[in-house]
């Protein structure tokens, strides 16, 4: 029996998607794939390998054509490998070459002897990394070539200067999309669909129960949370990640009141600030110093200092924390909060859906968060879909302990 399959190799894992209906004896036998490759082989025109043999080990003698098809990347231990380019996407160890999509901690950083991002990431990865670092900045949509791989940034929707990275290379492309989010947060680069063979996404919030409201809905719900904490004589303190939602938070409360921010978000806005990008005005400051005069005023500090002795200082707080996770019911509570907006700079379940349908993608990998589930979806509504194993998902952890250390000295 004669039938054609797909095989590809993502380092240790062997995976065979079949691109025919065929029997379950033909099934069974394509368990023999790996051992018995040739004695036909030939090259098509995309470079990919066609293999032609015969079987006899099973019950039956079939004959198999295979289109061994040359992937443009691997998931290695040092993180996302394009073999053609030879460099790396958001790797987790140091490497000679690394492409990052954006400039959080778990996909940004420390020990690449070279790093490649949007113009925007460029300061943040000075900021957090070092001065020092060897860093090119591009535009969007603005390609480049490097080792005959076609490569080019283009907005993710994530944070200010988040990228999706595009590689084309002898007719296949392939989307890295580190971390994204289709809503307009009107501070960000809209997110931008691309056409490709394969995509990379990930599934932070990959579960039907996590449905975001509008950007208006959530900004007119913290506007209103300060006027109501201002009538009762209480200081409106807001709890969001350095990078991204400090600065969504702030321009959602942009003119409401003045904004007084932690310095860790403080050295973040004069990163970004320095290529350009106007945020509302706002004021730093120090925790380690009087903070009465912040009475009844608006604070946005990092989680790091969420269940610290530091934020007693502020006078006549009422705490609220931003983030997705806020979307399930008792998530509050468990942080000790006076309220919880489910504002995320991470795709919810529709929004997943609608960036890899878009994509129109043969093959998506999905890398972090909820992957089993949403990778089961996918595949059981006709997109086939693979879970890998990386070091993505601790988001700001890393950054948020030294933001804790250092106030606590």
């Amino acid at each position: 029996m004669q039938y054609s399959c797909v095989f590809f190799n993502t380092g240790s894992i062997i995976n065979y998607i079949f691109t025919q209906s065929v029997s379950e004896k033909s099934d069974k036998a394509a368990k023999f794939f790996p051992n018995a490759f040739g004695p036909d082989c030939r090259k098509d025109q995309k470079d990919n390998t066609i293999l032609s043999f015969q079987d006899t080990r099973c019950p039956f003698i079939f004959k198999v054509q295979i289109l061994l098809y040359q992937g443009m990347i691997r998931f290695r231990t040092e993180g996302i490998y394009c073999e053609a380019g030879n460099f790396y996407i958001d790797p987790w160890k140091p490497v000679d070459m690394a492409l990052i999509t954006h400039g959080h901690a778990d996909h940004a950083r420390w020990g690449m002897k070279r790093y490649l991002c949007h113009e925007y990431t460029v300061p943040i990865l000075q900021s957090r990394i070092s001065p020092d670092i060897k860093v090119q900045g591009l535009t969007y949509n603005n390609p480049i070539t490097i080792n005959g791989v076609k490569v080019s940034f283009h907005p993710a929707g994530h944070i200010i200067g988040s990228a999706q990275i595009r590689l084309e290379y002898k007719g296949k492309v392939v989307v890295i999309s580190g971390d994204y989010k289709v809503q307009d947060d009107g501070l960000s680069t809209s997110f931008e669909p691309i056409r490709c063979h394969e995509f990379v996404s990930e599934s932070t919030f990959g579960l039907p129960i996590y449905n975001w409201l509008s950007v208006e809905e959530y900004n007119r719900q913290l506007q209103d949370w300060v006027l109501k904490n201002q009538s009762i004589g209480k200081t409106s303190v807001f709890i969001g990640y350095s990078l991204g939602k400090a600065q969504r938070i702030m321009k959602a409360l942009e003119g409401v009141d003045k904004l007084h921010v932690h310095y860790a978000i403080g050295k973040l806005n004069q990163a970004y600030e320095s290529v350009g990008i106007k945020l509302p005005e706002y004021h730093t400051i120090d925790l380690r110093e009087d903070v009465k005069y912040l009475d009844k005023g608006i604070v946005i500090l990092p989680p790091s200092l969420a269940d610290t002795n530091v934020i007693n200082k502020i006078p006549n707080r009422a705490t609220a924390i931003c983030s997705g996770w806020m979307q399930v019911r008792g998530a509050r509570r468990w942080r000790s909060a006076d309220a919880g907006f489910a504002i995320s700079d991470h795709a919810d379940w529709n929004g997943l859906l609608q960036a890899v349908r878009a994509t129109q993608a043969e093959q998506v990998y999905i890398t972090h968060g909820q992957t089993a589930v949403f990778t089961k979806y996918l595949n059981e509504n006709g997109i086939a879909a693979q879970e890998v194993e990386t070091a993505f998902g601790t988001e700001d952890e890393e950054e948020d302990t030294n933001n804790k250390l250092s106030t606590e000295e």
